[in-house]
């Protein structure tokens, strides 16, 4: 019984601290008392009710039935599953790499000092990032239309008919058109994180390394990218958690066609449970869903176990 009494005497102690402290730690939790309260009706009860309805067969009209891990042995026969599955990765990686590595050249480029060329190649970069993912898709898929689309009529105007494509109903290139816009829309906002970083780096680390004779190269490479490694990690992070769990600009350029070629896990996880042909499976829909969550959290962790090894 002592030690139940002194475990939480330690947790009380943990959490009000001194007496003299414990108006200040109070008052501290119940400002945070709202924003837990909204997290857990709207984020922690939803996710939590996904994850038990994996377990379950439902389709909204039959009553809900246990049906424990049928769902998830289901995905290992599900080809549609493997395909999103793999087309997910596939864009995730995509978009982490470019997205971290030429945003960080570019901002390198500008923090040279262009001038007003500079701030404005800055602002016209950033304008896409504030455009939702639904305008960018529907914006992107008039410009890729293969008969009235902008890109072809431009390609044929200045005599590049050849290279004509249909950007979104070749299932070869499908997806490379998607990662295209994707890229487009967060381009500049990563290019603005790394412009950000840089302006924090100390010039008297550049005027060491150019004494030292280092020439753009190397002082990019052994004093711009390891002080810019916090800011780095944050990117690839982000990268990871919109890859896995883009949607909306997919679903709106190709529905996850043509024939899965761009099906993501998020655009099967929509067609599974509430565009179905027949009745919709929101249990399977929800392992899906869980599956997601899973990439996601290990992302995360991928973040956390990066942040401890790093040394900045």
């Amino acid at each position: 019984m002592s030690q139940i009494e002194s475990l939480f005497g330690r947790l009380a102690s943990v959490l009000l601290g001194s007496p003299n402290g414990r108006q200040e730690r109070i008052a501290g939790l119940t400002m945070i008392l709202p924003a837990f309260i909204f997290f857990v009706l709207f984020i922690g009860i939803p996710i939590t009710q996904t994850v038990l309805l994996g377990f379950q067969k439902w389709n909204a009209i039959a009553p809900a039935e246990w049906v424990g891990l049928d769902n998830y042995v289901h995905m290992l026969d599900d080809k549609v599953f493997a395909r999103a599955l793999f087309v997910t990765l596939i864009l995730t990686a995509a978009l982490t790499i470019i997205l971290t590595v030429v945003p960080q050249i570019i901002a390198v480029l500008f923090n040279m000092g262009w001038g007003t060329f500079g701030t404005i190649g800055r602002t016209m970069m950033f304008m896409p990032s504030i455009i939702s993912w639904v305008v960018t898709g529907a914006l992107w898929k008039l410009i890729l239309d293969p008969n009235l689309g902008s890109l072809n009529r431009l390609l044929q105007g200045v005599g590049l008919a050849a290279l004509q494509q249909n950007w979104l109903g070749d299932r070869n290139i499908v997806l490379w058109s998607i990662s295209g816009v994707a890229i487009w829309q967060q381009f500049g906002l990563y290019v603005i994180i790394f412009f950000a970083g840089i302006q924090t780096i100390d010039s008297a680390l550049y005027e060491a390394a150019a004494i030292d004779g280092a020439n753009g190269i190397q002082r990019f490479l052994n004093v711009t990218v390891p002080m810019l490694r916090p800011v780095t990690l944050m990117v690839v992070t982000l990268n990871l958690l919109n890859g896995i769990k883009l949607f909306d600009v997919i679903y709106v350029m190709t529905e996850g066609g043509p024939v899965n070629a761009s099906q993501t896990l998020g655009t099967y996880v929509y067609r599974v449970a509430f565009a179905n042909p027949g009745l919709p499976d929101f249990g399977y829909g929800s392992a899906l869903s869980t599956v997601i969550l899973f990439l996601c959290i290990l992302a995360l962790f991928f973040q956390i176990w990066m942040t401890k090894r790093a040394k900045y």
